[in-house]
């Protein structure tokens, strides 16, 4: 077991695991100093120390620097505030440059050494001249990264169709494989709009309780398929995979049909066992 203590750099983040500081004490939400791959970087406390299993670490683990002092939080907080200032100018040089692209985020090293700006495009866009003109402007290193459409709305963030917070931006550290077989498999409609997120692709969602789906449907009938019911012979007209119920219509041979709703424990029919629920496919989006 390691001692580690989990890292996040944003709100809705991924975690990361740094090496606690011997002597420091850590308590959620605490700001702090750690070194990456980026350079040095302000960050809070996810989770205080506790222990892990060796092979749940990606070596080498780092340890953080220092708990973050006063003047590191100003420093930090002085940033965030040029930060709106600065996209405009990026948005004035873009236009123009006659760029096309969509300027999503920016943000500074907290080392003070560059800017990066974080962009989508349809495209692949030439934006050296662009980077030229932002680094004579703003006299820093300047770099621009092209990010999905997912992630675009990851940094920005908004309300989704339930009222809540988008899951990427407000409690999904990492993108899950979502695909219209899930959709599919929970009797949702397939129209675009109703399963879709703000950011125009399948809403996340989709995948939080497929595993409940998938097994429920392997003891559901199909619909239209033949049952027996404590009532006789039977067609299936839906199933509810919540409720664990199954709506059945009935002819009694006079041309009248009747519509009748039974516990699935109630009713009878031959399960294909060849027939497996699987939910990722060609149409899964990352």
């Amino acid at each position: 077991m390691v001692k580690v203590v989990g890292i996040k750099f944003k709100n809705g983040g991924k975690l990361y695991y740094f090496q606690p500081k011997d002597g420091d004490v850590y308590t959620r939400n605490m700001p702090v100093i750690v070194e990456t791959s980026r350079g040095i970087e302000y960050a809070w406390v996810a989770y205080p120390e506790r222990e892990v299993e060796e092979k749940d670490i990606v070596s080498p683990l780092k340890p953080i620097v220092r708990i973050a002092t006063k003047k590191d939080t100003e420093f930090y907080q002085a940033c965030e505030e040029k930060k709106p200032k600065t996209m405009q100018i990026c948005k004035e040089k873009i236009a123009a440059h006659g760029l096309q692209m969509k300027l999503v985020d920016c943000e500074y090293a907290f080392d003070g050494s560059k800017i990066v700006f974080y962009f989508t495009s349809e495209n692949r866009v030439d934006f050296r001249e662009l980077v030229k003109d932002l680094a004579s402007t703003l006299h820093t290193r300047i770099e621009l990264r092209q990010v999905g459409i997912r992630d675009e709305t990851k940094y920005l963030g908004g309300i989704a169709p339930c009222g809540r917070v988008c899951c990427c931006a407000g409690n999904m550290p990492e993108f899950k494989k979502v695909s219209v077989k899930m959709a599919k498999a929970q009797g949702l409609s397939l129209n675009p709009v109703k399963i879709s997120g703000l950011c125009g692709r399948l809403m996340c969602c989709l995948g939080y309780e497929i595993d409940h789906y998938v097994e429920t449907s392997k003891k559901m009938p199909k619909v239209g398929s033949e049952v027996d019911t404590p009532d006789g012979k039977a067609l299936v007209a839906s199933v509810n995979m919540l409720k664990m119920e199954v709506l059945v219509k009935q002819d009694d041979g006079r041309g009248n049909i009747a519509y009748k709703t039974f516990p699935s424990s109630q009713i009878k029919f031959k399960k294909d066992f060849n027939n497996k629920a699987h939910v990722e496919d060609d149409d899964e989006e990352e």
